[in-house]
């Protein structure tokens, strides 16, 4: 694998680099287990709360972030004899970031994971094929990590 060059400076800014800004909407620890939990389903308060053992006040400010952020939309709810509650639904754009979660849960599979088998695996819906986050060009080849330049634009 081949090392990248040393740099002084990245080569965009943060204020205008969409990976900066990325990091900023979803880069803390709490938010991307809020992430993690929705996108196997669990949408309710209570539930990120006893899943995730987040302090309430946290929770609630980190939902109401993705919320704003777009990547969760606030959907009501009512169990019969209750009053009416929330539910955090994934976004489309929030959906989105599925191929990234993924990639990053294949990530740690593979450096954090201690050589054990993964504790889950991902298929192609509808049949028992394996899936891998990867990057393809435009013809639908794989491309590498160390094959990948960036341009800048202009």
């Amino acid at each position: 694998m081949s090392q990248i060059p040393l740099a002084r400076r990245s080569p965009v800014p943060p204020d205008v680099c969409n990976l900066a800004r990325a990091i900023d909407a979803i880069g803390d620890r709490w938010t991307l287990l809020i992430l993690r939990a929705a996108l196997y389903g669990v949408r309710r308060f209570d539930d990120f709360q006893s899943e995730l053992d987040c302090p309430r006040t946290v929770l609630s400010g980190r939902l109401k972030n993705l919320v704003h952020t777009g990547l969760l939309t606030r959907k009501m709810y009512k169990v019969p004899g209750k009053r009416a509650r929330p539910e955090y639904v994934l976004s489309a754009m929030g959906l989105s970031l599925r191929p990234i979660l993924i990639g990053l849960t294949q990530w740690g599979d593979i450096w954090l994971g201690n050589g054990e088998p993964p504790p889950i695996t991902f298929t192609k819906a509808g049949s028992k094929a394996a899936i891998r986050a990867a990057f393809v060009d435009a013809d639908g080849r794989e491309v590498r990590p160390d094959q990948i330049r960036p341009v800048l634009r202009g």
